[in-house]
């Protein structure tokens, strides 16, 4: 199982360039059952906001519906035990609480590998971060 971050999503939905074009070969994978995957339930704010600000309140919910839809990716819902954990990774490595409530929804899902190119999850142990290029090459 692997765990998703929202900037995955991102990549795919807005950038027409190569870390794009291999953020969508990553959702692709996971559409297929090639990859088991999970993300959290959180990331659907993320990714519908980030589009919303960068295209329109239209792209946005297609992208959103598109999310809700997608095969084969299990959401994490962010209840009591996620926030708890989120907690603890902000009190331990000083992380943003949207950043600590993916990570903690990674550990909880006991993800093998987190994809993101967000830097700030090398930080915290028991974490295991790809880069969506680095991971498509595998």
């Amino acid at each position: 199982m692997i765990y998703i971050d929202s900037n995955v999503f991102i990549y795919a939905v807005l950038n027409t360039e190569f870390i794009g074009n291999e953020a969508r070969s990553i959702l692709s994978q996971v559409q297929n059952g090639q990859i088991k995957a999970s993300t959290s339930a959180l990331t659907f704010d993320e990714l519908t906001w980030i589009v919303k600000k960068n295209r329109s309140r239209n792209d946005s919910l297609l992208t959103g519906e598109a999310f809700l839809n997608m095969s084969g990716l299990k959401l994490v819902d962010v209840d009591t035990n996620v926030l708890a954990g989120a907690i603890a990774i902000m009190k331990k490595y000083s992380l943003d609480p949207r950043d600590s409530i993916h990570a903690a929804s990674a550990i909880i899902e006991k993800a093998e590998v987190v994809i993101s190119e967000d830097k700030d999850f090398d930080k915290i142990r028991g974490i295991k971060r790809r880069g969506i290029v680095s991971y498509g090459e595998s």
